[in-house]
């Protein structure tokens, strides 16, 4: 069953995760018996959160992982420590575990409310948001073995939050960049590509426009592939970079790039291959933090009716898994998902089945 395109996304996840002195060393364990457990918070979210958030347990016991959950839900008033409803403890756990899984996070509308994800961002410094983007054996869509990753700055460009209105009928927003944070998603990007057996990294910009801030991430960028030579560079302008994906996806590898453009290219990627519902995402932070997340919404129009595709969260956790160095429990997770959707018996309302979030979550069971 395995094509091309899935055989080298096994081999290459099964890779062992990026580590390096300083700055991006991925958390290393030894385990002297099946009792050992590893502490990771869990953040079930909202809406269809707290469903998929059950079935990745599910999934997690039938595997045996030895893992064990620290729970935190988003509060109901604002913590002043944070500016947000996610409280300092929530971030604390995080902090002590040093690794995460969180569902989809709705922020209330107000004023005053910081974003829910961007206070774990801030907070957490989650630096580098990283994407696979595969396809699906079994899955139909309108491009076949799609095989690329996406890798954003998470941290400043437009998603700084600094705006002020100059005066009335004038809001200025303010785009920073900086050196430490280029060079650091730069050398993440380089080093990810080297480690998981891939040939290109392609920095996306628009430095034709934006001469000085995204000028300074391309010679960061510039500066980190003269330390490559076996990895080929190339910088390709955002909206050229789209037309080029939706006309042939295999032309990337490895795509980095600054906040915003990260959040649209990797949100255009998931499309391709069938949307933000299978898409995993993790994001790394210094000193060997990680939080895996969906990136999809809290789809509250069928929360509790038992009809959420749990998948992208299921696929985050093997990428949690992989973090740890669990890369035999991540294989299986994996392969008992893919089996599941390829064998077409059980699929959820998105997947174009008419299975509940259980009777999927069963079927990925029965396949480990």
């Amino acid at each position: 069953m395995a094509s091309r395109i899935v055989k080298r996304l096994l081999d290459n996840r099964a890779a062992k995760t990026f580590s390096a002195a300083g700055a991006f060393p991925s958390i290393h364990r030894s385990f002297s018996s099946s009792s050992d457990l590893i502490t990771a918070t869990l953040f079930p979210g909202d809406g269809i959160g707290p469903e998929i958030a059950e079935s990745v347990k599910q999934v997690f016991r039938t595997a045996e992982v030895p893992i064990q959950w620290e729970e935190h839900f988003v509060g109901t008033e604002v913590d002043p420590r944070t500016q947000s409803f996610l409280t300092w403890e929530s971030l604390e756990s995080v902090r002590r575990n040093k690794i995460g899984l969180k569902g989809p996070m709705a922020t209330p509308i107000g004023k005053g409310h910081r974003s829910l994800n961007l206070t774990l961002r801030k907070e957490l410094n989650l630096y580098a948001n990283v994407r696979p983007c595969y396809s699906l054996p079994g899955y139909k869509t309108r491009y076949d073995n799609v095989d690329l990753v996406t890798i954003r700055e998470n941290t400043e460009g437009e998603y700084s939050g600094l705006e002020h209105q100059v005066v009335r009928g004038v809001v200025e927003s303010i785009k920073i960049i900086t050196r430490q944070a280029s060079l650091r998603v730069a050398e993440y990007a380089f080093h990810y590509a080297k480690v998981h057996g891939r040939e290109r990294v392609s920095a996306i910009h628009k430095a034709n426009i934006m001469q000085k801030t995204d000028g300074l991430f391309l010679q960061c960028c510039r500066e980190v592939a003269e330390k490559f030579p076996d990895i080929k560079y190339e910088e390709v302008v955002i909206d050229n970079c789209c037309m080029m994906l939706v006309k042939n996806p295999a032309l990337f590898d490895v795509l980095v790039m600054p906040n915003l453009y990260g959040d649209i290219i990797s949100d255009l990627c998931a499309g391709l291959i069938g949307g933000l519902g299978l898409t995993p995402s993790c994001n790394i932070g210094e000193g060997g933090v990680a939080l895996a997340e969906a990136v999809h919404g809290s789809a509250p129009d069928i929360a509790g009716k038992n009809k959420a595709n749990p998948t992208a969260l299921l696929l985050s956790s093997v990428s949690m898994l992989r973090h740890l160095d669990l890369h035999d429990k991540a294989d299986r997770i994996q392969n008992a998902i893919l089996d599941t959707i390829a064998e077409g018996k059980y699929r959820t309302a998105d997947l174009g089945g008419s299975s509940s979030t259980s009777d999927f979550t069963k079927a990925i069971c029965d396949h480990l």
